[in-house]
């Protein structure tokens, strides 16, 4: 189920080929968009919290360095074990030694996308640690063998059947069985043996207050509380970004968060992590990952005002019927085209062009961030760096050379409808891309200049 293929349109064919999955997976998507505009209309003052969110994070975003070191000395004098990753690999380093010094080799872990973004499973896996994850949705496609697709809704992709299938060959779940009840069921009793038993428990933050050194992490099924609470040591991983200044902005965030996500009103645990629990030690790794570089691009640095509620994702029409996978990344959809390229600007040189630039994206954006402007931005960055497909760059080039000489662009638009007319297989084939979705439009009888010339030339 799970594409191989490392380019956004191959990956979305490959998607599209099963077609009552397109189907349902479009559907449930924009079912939860609009149960995201039912709650968002519920509250009156929903556009102002949205410029207090946008606001809010334009000041982190401009005094991050003094913020993150308030964080620190704060959570520091909690008596947290303040950590700090440059990237990717020292934060899964930082993670192993951290499990090394207890001797452990086996953990529980829930939700968290930047460990996905970095690759930590596989990293502890290679080292010989077992990583369970216990949110149920990545818990499923950790079974499966693959990333998650979405970031809110991990398994989105995955029916209940195929569910039921997975759950028998790993969990000895009967054969056939479909039903959620019971296949939660046995998820709970699964994992319940490994909160019990696992002495090191790893979770992602929400969102951290730099003015008590506390984090938050929001969930709907209390795994992070559970792991955290019973195990020896918790560590928490954030990225920078994630810092707020103060704890009564948290009030604005979490009004927006899981209404713009799932359309709840809140999520059903926000937990608060201050201090560690008496005997217990507390980690926290603080990750810039590239995020420092974001940072110094006036066009892009908007992005890192992300909350990770996915509702960019939940109303692209591209991403609901292409599927989290076709990205290549941990974070896929419309917020992942704008964050990636800056990882990695030729791996992933294609996703800026995944999107129609419709601007649903900024339109559901709880911290308005300007999405579809920042795709049409990524796009002359990556052609000018000559990064952008050969065919529309080659396209591009003769276009613009028609488009110089009007006498060529009149004979050019005369020959384009004497084809269309009379030779509509030229282009209505499997030759051109267009034509593999859609319907050729009917040819025009005159040219826009011939018409103006005849009615408006007077």
């Amino acid at each position: 189920m799970h594409s191989k293929v490392t380019n956004h349109a191959d990956a979305a064919i490959q998607f599209n080929l099963d077609e009552p999955r397109v189907d349902w997976h479009d559907k449930t998507l924009w079912f939860i968009r609009e149960k995201r505009d039912l709650a968002s209309h519920a509250i009156p003052e929903w556009e102002q919290l949205r410029e207090y969110a946008s606001q809010i994070k334009n000041n982190v975003l401009s005094n991050l360095s003094q913020y993150l070191q308030e964080f620190e000395k704060n959570a520091i004098a909690n008596g947290v074990i303040v950590h700090w990753a440059a990237d990717a690999a020292e934060h899964n380093q930082i993670v192993h030694e951290i499990l090394k010094k207890h001797k452990v080799d086996r953990m529980v872990k829930s939700k968290s996308m930047l460990t996905e973004e970095c690759g930590l499973n596989e990293h502890l896996e290679h080292n010989g640690i077992e990583v369970i994850d216990t949110d149920l949705g990545e818990r499923i496609v950790q079974l499966a063998k693959e990333p998650p697709s979405h970031i809110v809704l991990p398994c989105i992709h995955w029916k209940k059947e195929e569910i039921g299938e997975l759950f028998h060959e790993h969990l000895g779940t009967d054969k056939g069985a479909s039903d959620p009840k019971y296949l939660t069921a046995a998820a709970r009793e699964h994992l319940r043996e490994t909160f019990l038993t696992r002495r090191v428990a790893l979770t992602g933050v929400n969102f951290a207050v730099a003015e008590t050194g506390e984090f938050v992490v929001s969930t709907n099924e209390g795994n992070a509380d559970m792991g955290a609470h019973l195990a020896d040591v918790h560590i928490a991983c954030m990225g920078i970004e994630k810092i707020i200044p103060k704890q009564e902005h948290l009030s604005v965030f979490l009004r927006l968060l899981a209404r713009s996500a799932t359309g709840q009103p809140i999520t059903t645990y926000s937990s608060h992590f201050k201090k560690p629990q008496p005997h217990q030690e507390m980690h926290l790794v603080l990750v810039d990952n590239g995020r420092s570089v974001h940072l110094g691009k006036d066009d892009f640095r908007n992005s890192l005002k992300c909350i990770r509620c996915a509702a960019c994702m939940n109303t692209c029409p591209v991403y609901r019927r292409s599927g989290g996978h076709s990205y290549h990344n941990a974070v896929a959809g419309p917020i992942g085209s704008i964050l990636t390229p800056n990882f990695d600007m030729r791996a992933n040189k294609d996703l800026p062009f995944a999107s129609t630039l419709c601007g649903s994206c900024s339109n559901v954006c709880p911290v308005k961030i300007d999405i579809h402007d920042q795709l049409y931005k990524w796009r002359q960055v990556l052609m000018k760096e000559g990064l952008g497909p050969t065919a529309k760059n080659a396209s591009m080039k003769m276009m613009g050379w028609v488009l110089s000489k009007p006498a060529l662009y009149d004979l050019s638009g005369k020959a384009a409808r004497l084809v269309l007319k009379y030779s509509p297989f030229v282009v209505s084939n499997k030759m051109n891309p267009w034509y593999k979705q859609r319907e050729m439009p009917a040819p025009p009888k005159e040219s826009f200049k011939e018409w103006y010339k005849k009615n408006r030339s007077n």
